[in-house]
């Protein structure tokens, strides 16, 4: 049933106009804080740039966080702090947006889950009601027709306990102040960290598009042969020597076998245990076969360095081509322990194997 601020798919099938319309993309919501939180969350939207405030009715925690919809970018801060702390980090989809609730009452009609029961009026704002009902209780939904926005939803358990999850206070359609949508200081010039594609694009100067994710399942269907090639980020200059491969071909993620390792002074590893193998007399010209890998396989390439040492992990076969390419990109050759990425190439101009 209903939940704070999901924004469910909008159905295609005939709805009243107020639950159709597009929703508003410049206001300020003011709204009491969901689940009977001693809050007050103030809403402010202009366009892709957007800003909740979450301030304690009677002590506690004060948060901000603005985001910017348009890069997926957000920045939280304490402002009752002293100096301001500002944090950064990533967002995709659903942000808190007041009027996605109105999404989720659109799906719940159109599926029969809420029917229209009557009007009423709540602080003096006409709205339509909505109510349905399942085994696991009673929603009951507020709407305001003119607005577009729900004004007030409450779930009733079978237990008769009650749940408020929308609690709007004041609506202001159009663009806040300026003031209400800014960035303090303590925020100027921090960065959040990269999305894994601008992290991919980064390191080999390519679109992240090109490259899929060796470490993400499940494996391909199909079967291709493999090149590895080692590189370093950024510059993409090969790794030809100073590394060492190793392969289990007969992992079994439900039977796990048990690994033994050992670390040399200059970094470099020998392998046991299970079916692992080391590989790295087969490197020709800073390169590696491996002819018709399973869909997935555990994998090690250890850039030695002393003290540091590399790891096990698992790689998922992915085939662009009959040979496909198999990229490790080295984050810090001259400090290993940082590690890297492993990329299948699909495209582009690492998917081409270079002679050996």
């Amino acid at each position: 049933m209903l939940r704070l601020h999901v924004l469910a798919a909008l159905a295609a099938l005939a709805l009243p106009a107020s639950l159709v319309a597009q929703a508003p993309t410049a206001y300020t919501i003011t709204e009491a804080g969901p689940f009977g939180q001693p809050t007050v969350v103030t809403v402010s939207r202009n366009g892709d740039k957007a800003l909740i405030d979450i301030a304690p009715a009677a002590g506690g925690a004060h948060s901000v966080t603005y985001y910017d919809l348009k890069t997926g970018t957000s920045y939280s801060w304490d402002p009752s702090a002293k100096p301001i702390s500002c944090s950064t980090g990533r967002f995709s989809g659903d942000w808190g947006d007041p009027f996605a609730m109105t999404a989720e009452v659109t799906a719940s009609v159109a599926k029969g889950e809420l029917k229209l029961t009557g009007n009423d009026t709540l602080n003096g704002v006409p709205v339509k009601v909505y109510e349905g009902s399942s085994p696991q209780g009673k929603s009951r939904v507020l709407l305001d027709p003119k607005a577009n926005l729900v004004m007030k939803a409450t779930f009733t358990g079978g237990n008769g306990a009650s749940m408020t999850m929308a609690d709007v206070k004041k609506v202001v359609l159009g663009p806040p102040p300026a003031s209400a949508i800014a960035l303090p200081a303590a925020c100027a010039g921090q960065k959040a960290e990269p999305t894994e594609a601008e992290r991919i694009a980064a390191e080999t100067g390519e679109p992240a598009a090109n490259f899929v994710n060796a470490i993400y399942g499940p494996g391909s269907k199909s079967s291709c042969s493999v090149v590895l090639r080692v590189l370093s980020a950024g510059t993409m200059t090969p790794i030809t020597s100073g590394f060492q491969v190793a392969i289990d071909t007969t992992y079994d993620q439900d039977h796990p076998p048990s690994y033994n390792f050992g670390v040399h002074n200059d970094g470099s590893q020998s392998y046991s245990g299970g079916g692992v193998r080391e590989i790295t007399s087969q490197i020709r010209n800073g390169m590696i076969r491996i002819d018709n890998p399973p869909a997935y396989f555990n994998f090690d390439v250890n850039v030695y360095k002393p003290g540091s040492a590399g790891s096990m992990g698992l790689i998922y076969r992915q085939c662009f081509a009959p040979t496909t390419v198999l990229l490790y990109v080295v984050k810090n050759p001259a400090k290993p322990s940082d590690g890297g990425d492993y990329l299948w190439v699909k495209a582009g101009k690492y998917a081409v194997v270079p002679a050996r």
